[in-house]
């Protein structure tokens, strides 16, 4: 939309295409409807029944899975009549000196401690808002920082990176995918879901108006 410099606009209640930049007025869709930006189509507002506290349940759910596949066997194998399993706790730290410490550290990060962190700061955003208490101290920033850390979040792409390598070693050693895997599986599906149902224009008009 064009603004007009005569007018004085409220710019919380504005909203910028992510993608175009494009500035709009914000408004409240209806039930189950949406708004989107008329240049490239990105959605920029959702309103669903409960997406709040759908967020919140995935958001839990997620971060208890990736605490639980830390410790959890993630894989078995055997060849040659010797056998052993491994937890992504046991991979990450039987690097410890040389470069390859950086690649220990880098995979602990990306797969386990970021996904982890982000998931508990939306809990601690979300969750008092939709108890109806005030915003959290910091909530704006916590908030942003779930949203910057996002990108860096990989347990999907470690899934199916692991998933493709595993099944080309599969034909020199019998391989058995243990339940730390299988978490990772429903991580991804589940930040999935969790990222589609997110608004965060919604999160952060509930924040303002919750002062």
């Amino acid at each position: 939309m064009d603004i007009d410099s005569r007018h004085t606009i409220d710019a919380s209640r504005l909203i910028g295409c992510p993608k175009c930049d494009k500035v709009y007025k914000a408004r409240i869709p209806g039930p189950g409807q949406h708004a989107s930006c008329v240049r490239c189509g990105t959605k920029l507002i959702s309103r669903r029944n409960l997406v709040g506290s759908s967020i919140l349940a995935l958001s839990i759910a997620v971060f208890v899975l990736v605490v639980s596949a830390t410790f959890a066997p993630f894989l078995s194998i055997e060849a040659a009549g010797l056998s052993n399993k491994v937890s992504l706790l046991n991979v990450a730290t039987s690097f410890r000196s040389g470069v390859l410490i950086l690649v220990s550290v880098t995979m602990v990060f990306a797969i386990l401690a970021i996904p982890a962190i982000r998931m508990a700061l939306l809990i601690y955003v979300i969750a008092p808002l939709e108890f109806g208490l005030p915003p959290t101290r910091h909530a704006r920033t916590a908030f942003r920082l779930a949203d910057r850390l996002k990108p860096w979040a990989m347990a999907e792409v470690f899934s199916i990176g692991c998933a493709v390598a595993l099944v080309k070693v599969s034909d020199i050693a019998q391989l058995e995918f243990g339940a730390a895997f299988w978490m990772f599986v429903a991580v991804s599906t589940l930040m999935i879901l969790s990222d589609s149902y997110m608004c965060k224009w919604t999160i952060w008009q509930a924040i303002e108006d919750s002062q």
